[in-house]
Formats: C-alpha cells, structure tokens, sequence
C-alpha cells in the first residue's frame, strides 16, 4: 500500500509527512529521516516515490504515486538536492509565489530566480555528543534551466557548527622579536 503524503520510514518512526516537509512545517531531524529511504530504490518506489532519470546532476527527482498539495498548488514530482527538499511545480513565474510567502529576491536575472527567507535560527545540543550546533530552516523558491517554465519551492534543512569566536587582539600571542624575525 502506498502512502503518498505520509511516508513511513519504520514501524518505530514516525511517518513522514512530505508536504510539511516542503513547506518548512518540520524539522532536521525529520528531513534527516528522508535519507535511508531515498538511499534504497526499492524503499523508494515501495513508499511511493518513484526515481525519475536525472536532468540535472544536481538534482534527485521523483515521481510520487499519488499528487500533493503544497503551497496551494498540486504536483507529483519532488526533487532532492543535498539538504533540500522541493516540489516542482507547474507554474512558469516563480515570482508571485514567492512575494506570497514573503521571500526575498536574491537573484532575478537572465531568466534565473532565486528568492528565501530564513524560517528558524536555533542553538540544539547534539544528544550524542554534547556538541552545540546551529539548526537552521530555509525556504525558497527558484527556477532552474533544467526544468523551464517549472518553480521549484521547498525548504532547507541544516545543522551547523557555530562560528569560532573571533580571536580578540588582547589574547594574540605577542610578536616573535630576536635575530631574523624584523624584531629590535
């Protein structure tokens, strides 16, 4: 049986739920539940998603057995490119989407649109490691010349590490002086 719009990953786990997914409704943890499925073909088509050859080398695209709604508009195509998750809709102006959503434009020129707006910025704990990291939740909407008169619309999830703090010149060592340094 498929499961279009809720995808079990496992008896244990919870589903996933991909138009929440796309929509920036979830979190890393979820996305990262996208992986092993994804990962096994068979897992793939069994859950409904069925892989489709690819366009763009960039791109992971799927057919899914039974349409979604996201963003008002229906589609049976996703596709996945790193830590993002998108649909791919028929819609030829990206443009009136993203002013719906608040977006804002980061590029729009020579026929290629790219707009976001950073949803979440949070301090997790890693419950492994103790390790302070960044989850960070982005969405977008963008075209790409492998898809003309297509939007593709979806979210980004990531964890980062927090940037090391900048070295303060009162705790820089003091210069190395003494034959053949430049020093007195």
């Amino acid at each position: 049986m498929f499961l279009p719009l809720l995808l079990a990953t496992s008896a244990s786990a919870a589903p996933l739920d991909l138009p929440a997914l796309i929509e920036c409704r979830r979190d890393v943890a979820a996305h990262a539940a996208l992986a092993p499925l994804l990962a096994d073909p068979l897992k793939a088509v069994a859950s409904g998603l069925q892989p489709l050859p690819q366009g763009n080398r960039f791109l992971s695209e799927y057919r899914l057995a039974q349409p979604i709604t996201v963003f008002g508009t229906r589609t049976d195509r996703v596709a996945m490119a790193g830590a993002s998750i998108m649909a791919i809709l028929d819609e030829a102006d990206p443009r009136p989407l993203a002013r719906r959503l608040g977006l804002e434009t980061g590029y729009d020129q020579d026929g290629k649109f790219m707009a976001g707006r950073e949803l979440v910025s949070r301090d997790v704990t890693d419950p492994t490691t103790g390790e302070a990291q960044i989850e960070s939740i982005i969405l977008s909407v963008s075209t790409v010349a492998s898809h003309p008169g297509r939007t593709l619309a979806g979210c980004t999830y990531s964890l980062d590490l927090p940037e090391a703090p900048a070295s303060r010149p009162e705790l820089a060592p003091p210069p190395i002086t003494g034959p053949g340094s430049g020093g007195r």
